[in-house]
């Protein structure tokens, strides 16, 4: 099984172990946290770990060993990796790799590469047609093979990137779930990482040196819409510390009688006579983001110039 070398006092590595081990203690808690509070793993489970070859999944797979070596119920890894026949894909790589951690693990080789090809021209996206594919080919092994979850290696960075991009170029609020059953009801799809950093993920990464595998189909693309969505949360990242990690708890923090979707509040029924929780009868509040606080107890007239 696979295990941090030892520190050894000679080596001159223990600049480089301290940060290993603290960083690998902080992704335990946050994905112990996700699993925790989104019921994602249970006694019995059989998981298909998802492996692409990238920094994501390779942590998504480390982390999940680490602690099914602790967790108090007993579940079953198995890591698969879907070749999907790009050319130079360095087939040799992950079962190497997961053949020195004693890890079952299963390729699935499906030629989507050609079909993408074939059907996207040249120039526009790919991610669409070939995320469609891969889910597919991955729903349908699972069935075949008795597995219970399906764990991707979405992040919470992810998540924040997805929620703008819906909102921007899908007209609408939603984001990248931690826990979903799929459509036909026959899949159930979690994201273990769904509470960590994609920094700490890409230092981890570095630090374990895992044998990462670029994706040659797309990573030449340098005007997706993520990319455009993801450097600007870097720089709202880099210019107001703390924005994204608000941002992120707004996601689980939703007030429907704050928005405008009537399928998720009553709106057209909304009378007097309704009960209305203390807190979500704000609309006049002024807005309180921390900078400055509102005592109620204190009688105050209110202007209205500012509104004229």
């Amino acid at each position: 099984m696979n295990s941090a070398p030892k520190i050894d006092s000679n080596s001159g590595q223990n600049s480089r172990k301290s940060p290993l081990l603290k960083l690998g203690k902080t992704l335990r808690r946050n994905v112990g946290k996700a699993i925790s509070d989104f019921n994602m793993i249970e006694d019995g489970d059989k998981i298909m770990v998802c492996l692409s070859g990238g920094k994501d999944s390779y942590t998504m797979l480390e982390i999940l060993r680490q602690l099914q070596k602790k967790a108090p119920i007993k579940f079953e890894l198995i890591a698969v990796n879907l070749d999907q026949k790009q050319p130079g894909f360095p087939e040799e790589v992950l079962p190497n790799y997961l053949s020195s951690l004693e890890m079952p693990f299963h390729i699935i080789e499906e030629d989507t590469y050609s079909i993408v090809v074939d059907k996207i021209p040249e120039g526009k996206t790919t991610c669409s047609l070939c995320s469609r594919l891969r889910r597919g080919i991955i729903y349908s092994w699972a069935q075949k093979n008795g597995i219970t979850k399906i764990a991707l290696g979405h992040h919470r960075d992810d998540i924040i990137e997805t929620l703008f991009l819906n909102m921007f170029f899908g007209g609408k609020m939603k984001s990248m779930p931690p826990k979903l059953l799929s459509d036909d009801g026959k899949n159930t799809v979690i994201r273990p990482l769904a509470y960590c950093k994609e920094s700490d993920i890409e230092k981890y990464s570095e630090l374990q040196a895992f044998p990462i595998i670029p994706c040659n189909l797309c990573g030449s693309q340098e005007n997706l819409q993520r990319k455009q969505v993801k450097l600007m949360l870097k720089n709202w990242g880099e210019q107001f510390p703390g924005r994204l990690d608000s941002i992120f708890g707004a996601i689980g923090n939703i007030a429907p009688s704050h928005l405008l979707d009537k399928q998720l509040f009553p709106f057209k029924d909304l009378t007097n006579t309704m009960q209305v929780k203390p807190d979500e009868d704000t609309l006049f509040d002024t807005p309180d983001f921390g900078l400055t606080s509102i005592n109620k107890n204190m009688n105050s007239d209110i202007s209205v110039k500012s509104l004229s």
